[in-house]
């Protein structure tokens, strides 16, 4: 598929939490912890921490939509990273996971969904922009069930 883009969150969000003691991290439902595998996404870089390296978890509002689908869940970010925004390019961390994806159209309204290995991308979002409807897909790790990213048509 070409004409894609997929966005992290912003750095800009998330970069004051770094500075919070744990208590003050608590008041925003997030924690401060160390990576012990490459199993802590960062949901601004798109790319796995490495074991040792510092990582926060927070609770944030990936569908912050007036409809049955608003959504909210934990995700890891880390400090000092920079924005994944790019064009027809598939982030690593997101090729060798498998995948939910959740296709919305304007209203927040969810139009359909694909289980996907993150190999296949390209190829599940094709089908799924397929549908004119669509306005935007959110892509999940679907082990966890947690965000992971922004799919938009460009």
């Amino acid at each position: 598929m070409s004409g894609f883009r997929i966005r992290g969150l912003s750095a800009d969000r998330f970069a004051p939490l770094f500075s919070l003691s744990s208590s003050e991290l608590a008041t925003h439902n997030a924690r401060r912890m160390i990576a012990t595998d490459s199993g802590y996404p960062c949901r601004v870089s798109l790319t796995d921490a490495n074991p040792g390296d510092e990582v926060i978890l927070v609770n944030y509002e990936h569908h912050a939509v007036v409809s049955p689908y608003r959504s909210s869940f934990a995700i890891f970010v880390r400090p000092g990273e920079q924005q994944f925004d790019a064009l027809d390019t598939v982030p690593e961390q997101l090729r060798k996971r498998l995948l939910s994806l959740r296709a919305y159209d304007n209203d927040g309204m969810m139009r359909t969904a694909e289980l996907i290995e993150g190999a296949q991308l390209e190829d599940g979002a094709a089908r799924i922009f397929a549908d004119s409807a669509v306005a935007y897909v959110h892509a999940h790790f679907a082990k966890f069930g947690c965000y992971a990213a922004l799919i938009e048509r460009h």
